[in-house]
């Protein structure tokens, strides 16, 4: 029996990024990439926060990221707003910094009600960095379509890393592509060893873009904080948008701010609890 059977959590979502947080720090276990697959088969979500206990003084937790594919994530910008939210709850707390694979990040209360505010670091811009799998002295577009060579579908995007590895396909209208199909052949495309998540971004003023994202090892989403990040420091890098700007998603808007003084990218937005629950045993029963 898995001992995630009874295993109390927490249905959440942050603009329509669907989240599951799990509070493993009074018994610590890991979670295989079988068992990750089996919630998300019974408890449907895009990504799967988990507490462990701190590793590092100063921290509330390290937080493992989960996609429902069973593959693991650097960073998850929405799911850091939920688990915020939730620690925020339990403690009092108004800040708090939290490890993740992708480095330490710091999360408070936002200055509005039910927001927060989560810095996600400096945006990494060079080509070994994202990774990709050739060099690309710039890498505010880079030479990549899909589609006939005299035609391409989509062409030239940016490519930043916020943890993950992102590519953004500037476009005239976001709702013109079929994303559920482009998305998966991008995602897996030779350029990116490690994967990506694959981003269509519509210019709408210097202060609001519109997005869509195919996420890797979750699939279209309703938001990807990660890539709103991503797609403002692409943005503001070409000289197409500020570097405050509101990026609106499927479900909700976000706002990004790619600071001057120390380059990290802050993110502010908000989380909501739909239901706390605790795993029916029954998920894990074909799990090895």
């Amino acid at each position: 029996m898995s001992a995630l059977a009874n295993q109390s959590f927490a249905k959440m979502n942050g603009v329509g990024n669907e989240i599951v947080v799990v509070d493993l720090r009074a018994a610590p276990v890991d979670i295989s990439a079988g068992e990750a697959r089996a919630i998300a088969a019974g408890v449907p979500y895009d990504q799967l926060m988990v507490l462990y206990p701190p590793r590092v003084d100063g921290t509330a937790a390290f937080i493992r990221i989960l996609n429902n594919d069973g593959s693991e994530s650097g960073a998850c910008g929405n799911g850091m707003r939920c688990v915020a939210r939730q620690m925020f709850a339990a403690s009092g707390e108004t800040a708090l910094t939290f490890e993740t694979r992708a480095g330490l990040l710091n999360c408070w209360t936002g200055d509005a009600p039910e927001t927060f505010t989560v810095d996600m670091g400096k945006p990494r811009l060079g080509w070994q960095e994202i990774p990709l799998a050739e060099e690309f002295r710039d890498t505010r577009a880079i030479e990549l379509q899909i589609g006939p060579i005299d035609a391409p579908v989509l062409h030239t995007p940016s490519v930043v890393n916020m943890g993950n590895p992102h590519a953004i396909f500037w476009v005239e209208d976001v709702h013109a592509y079929d994303l559920g199909r482009f998305g998966p052949l991008l995602e897996n495309h030779p350029i990116f060893p490690e994967r990506a998540n694959i981003t269509l971004a519509q210019i709408a003023s210097r202060d609001r873009i519109v997005i869509r994202t195919w996420e890797r090892g979750a699939g279209l989403t309703k938001a990807c904080g990660s890539a709103a990040c991503a797609t403002a420091v692409a943005a503001a890098r070409l000289r197409r948008a500020d570097r405050t700007v509101t990026i609106a998603t499927p479900g909700g808007d976000l706002v990004i701010a790619w600071r001057e003084s120390d380059d990290h990218v802050l993110m502010t937005g908000p989380a909501e609890l739909e239901y706390e629950s605790r795993f029916d045993p029954a998920l894990f029963a074909s799990v090895a």
